[in-house]
């Protein structure tokens, strides 16, 4: 009876553990190799466990169910996965479609601000960069040329020093854009935001000298709860088993 309950009590241990490991989800998928590999190191700061699947589509991130919410804060902070952005040649292959002066001007500029945002985010601590370019325009016939102008949106991390990165940041873009190199500093506006502190809260449970979380608690607590009837039942049988000797005993006796 003592063998019956210790294996009934191992079966549901596995059971209980293999449940405590959590099942996993997609976090992202159609991801670059790049930015996988980017997602789960940021993720194992925060003691995330994540995994990472290849198909034909692309890169997929699997982490454990109980973890998702806290992913996602932590991605959203980071400023991952990054924009995919789309380069010069990308955006003017050739379809067999004649397009507009005004499209041509239009993909033009969209091409371009797309190259200097990429670069821009090459910048070791700049998380986002965004990057909107008018470029030297005459609206109307008579009317005086409309002048270049670029404004740069730059989300940071709290190791980048704004003050030390931002004249470079000025003269990259203005070496970069059309009818703004040399201009007066007003053509150019640069805003720096930093990033919102992830303030990383795990719910602890203190049991004895050991600090559990409530997933890893749970699981204990249930452990402890299929040991405990494990060893009633082992105990019940023993009693009736000494019962059932005791009597068969009696009646040989007589």
């Amino acid at each position: 009876m003592v063998n019956i309950a210790l294996k009934i009590f191992s079966t549901l241990l596995i059971v209980l553990m293999l449940s405590g490991c959590g099942q996993q989800v997609i976090l992202n998928t159609g991801l670059t190799e790049n930015d996988a590999n980017d997602i789960i190191a940021e993720l194992s700061r925060y003691k995330i466990p994540a995994e990472k699947l290849i198909d034909k589509t692309g890169v997929t991130v699997l982490v454990e169910q109980d973890t998702i919410e806290r992913a996602v804060q932590i991605l959203n902070t980071a400023g991952l996965p990054h924009k995919a952005r789309t380069n010069l040649g990308e955006v003017f292959q050739k379809s067999g479609i004649i397009s507009s002066p005004l499209e041509e001007r239009a993909r033009y500029i969209y091409a371009l601000s797309q190259e200097v945002e990429s670069t821009l985010a090459q910048i070791d601590g700049v998380i986002v960069a965004r990057v909107n370019v008018v470029l030297p325009e005459r609206v109307a016939p008579g009317e005086p040329i409309q002048p270049a102008s670029a404004s740069v949106f730059i989300k940071y991390q709290p190791d980048l020093d704004p003050d030390s990165i931002e004249p470079q940041i000025r003269r990259l873009v203005s070496t970069s854009i059309p009818g703004l190199a040399g201009k007066e500093s007003s053509a150019l506006s640069v805003v720096f935001v930093p990033v919102g502190i992830y303030q990383d809260h795990i719910d602890m449970v203190n049991l004895g000298p050991f600090q559990l979380t409530m997933n890893q608690y749970g699981t204990v607590k249930m452990v402890f709860l299929t040991l405990l009837v494990t060893l009633i039942l082992a105990a019940s049988g023993l009693v009736a088993k000494s019962k059932i000797q005791r009597r068969l005993a009696a009646k040989k006796g007589q």
